[in-house]
């Protein structure tokens, strides 16, 4: 529960079941005092990034449902439509077996609190299994830090031929603490010994931007609307699925 400025005092006042006196003193004292909330949401926010993420699903999965529009495609012809910038795009990271038969492409957000937890599923995959491709796609839909992070991270592949400097990078920048932004990122990349000036010129490069937008069309043409989000096959698994459901599904299709 969150327990800090004028919540914290309401909470406290009312241990029982809420009565009408009781929400329109709640209401009023809100209105008197507008910011009340602000630094408990704040707070818990930052330690829980992964409630904004499962905020901004269901808004998008309610704007889609009450939108007038076609049925959406199957997730296996949505796939084979954009099967070329799915799995072969020049824009993209692609890690592990560069000729493997099976590709996990997963979708992610440096913000975003499942893809920090799914991160070792990715990387025990890329560990165990020399034999599969694995695509990652930057898709950035926490807010303008999510954004300025995902510039600095296609600014950092731009200068990686093989993918080691980005994983790093990758790891890093999901693995620390707190939130990710365009100036935590790029001192992620100056550690890493990275071009700055190269980098910084990069950041508002065309690559950058067909890059993004490139994330987001095919998010959108495959119905994905949170993250982490895998494509398997002919399927998108939604959500932090873990290790053993994503080997499944490798199994599966092999």
């Amino acid at each position: 529960m969150l327990a800090a400025g004028g919540f914290g005092y309401w909470a406290g006042q009312h241990t029982t079941s809420t009565t009408a006196s009781d929400e329109d003193a709640f209401g009023n004292y809100l209105a008197a005092n507008p910011d009340a909330l602000q630094p408990a949401i704040s707070k818990y926010m930052q330690a829980h990034p992964e409630a904004l993420t499962d905020m901004i699903s269901s808004l998008l999965k309610k704007e889609s449902g009450s939108a007038q529009a076609q049925p959406s495609l199957s997730p296996a012809v949505a796939i084979a439509q954009n099967e070329q910038a799915l799995l072969h795009s020049p824009h993209q990271v692609t890690l592990g077996d560069p000729e493997g038969q099976i590709t996990l492409v997963e979708f992610f957000d440096y913000n975003c609190g499942y893809c920090k937890r799914a991160l070792p599923d990715m990387l025990g995959l890329l560990k165990t299994d020399p034999n599969l491709r694995i695509v990652l796609k930057e898709y950035p839909i926490l807010g303008p830090d999510s954004l300025a992070a995902s510039r600095v991270a296609i600014a950092v592949r731009m200068q990686d031929k093989d993918g080691k400097l980005y994983l790093a990078f990758h790891r890093q920048l999901l693995e620390g603490h707190g939130p990710a932004d365009g100036e935590r990122a790029k001192v992620v990349a100056k550690g890493l010994g990275l071009d700055m000036t190269r980098l910084e010129a990069d950041l508002s490069s065309a690559e950058v931007t067909a890059t993004l937008d490139e994330s987001s069309q095919l998010a959108q043409a495959l119905n994905i609307g949170g993250t982490p989000s895998y494509v398997l096959g002919s399927d998108v698994l939604s959500g932090a699925v873990g290790i053993e459901a994503l080997k499944e599904r490798i199994a599966l299709l092999r």
